[in-house]
C-alpha cells in the first residue's frame, strides 16, 4: 500500500473507515483496502483471523475485525469499552490483555516499583468525558490491578 493511502486510512473518520463493511459479504482484501494495514494480525487454529486497528496514537477507539476461515468479515468490534475493561482479570498476561484491548496508547515502566502500566484513552461518557483505563503488570508481566485516571484538560 502506498504511503499516501496509508496516511489517509490512518486519519479517515470512523464513519468512512467502516462504511459498507458487511458481515458474510466483505472480503479480507476489501477490508485491508478500505481500512489499511492492521497493527497486528492474529491467526487462530481454525484458520480465522483477528485484525487490530487502533485509531491514532491516543485515539479513543480500537477496532478488532474478525475474519472467518473462507476470508469473509464476521464482525467489527470497538473494544475500548467499560464492558471489555471489566474482562481484564488479575493474573492475565500481557499478550492476553493485548488480544482483548489492542495496542495501548501509552506504556510507562516504573523500575523501582517494579511495574509496567499500559493505558488506553477512552470515551467514558457523562460529565467525566474521556479518561484513561490503566492495566498494571508486575515484574513477571501479569496483571495485578487496574485503575482509572482522569484526563486533565487545559494544560
Amino acid at each position: 500500500m502506498g504511503k499516501l493511502k496509508a496516511f489517509f486510512n490512518a486519519i479517515k473518520p470512523d464513519a468512512l473507515l467502516l462504511k459498507g463493511l458487511t458481515p458474510g459479504v466483505t472480503t479480507e482484501a476489501q477490508i485491508r483496502d478500505q481500512m489499511g494495514q492492521p497493527e497486528t494480525e492474529r491467526l487462530h487454529k481454525d484458520g480465522s483471523k483477528r485484525l487490530e486497528y487502533p485509531r491514532g496514537p491516543q485515539g479513543t477507539t480500537t477496532y478488532m475485525v474478525d475474519i472467518d476461515t473462507p476470508g469473509k468479515l464476521v464482525a467489527v468490534t470497538q473494544v475500548l469499552t467499560a464492558q471489555n475493561f471489566a474482562k481484564v482479570r488479575i493474573g492475565m498476561t500481557e499478550d492476553e490483555v493485548r488480544q482483548l484491548l489492542g495496542k495501548p496508547g501509552e506504556v510507562a515502566v516504573y523500575r523501582l516499583k517494579p511495574e509496567t502500566v499500559w493505558s488506553w484513552k477512552w470515551e467514558e461518557g457523562g460529565a467525566a468525558g474521556d479518561a484513561f483505563f490503566n492495566v498494571h503488570f508486575d515484574a513477571s508481566g501479569v496483571v495485578y490491578t487496574t485503575s482509572r485516571s482522569d484526563i486533565i484538560k487545559g494544560r
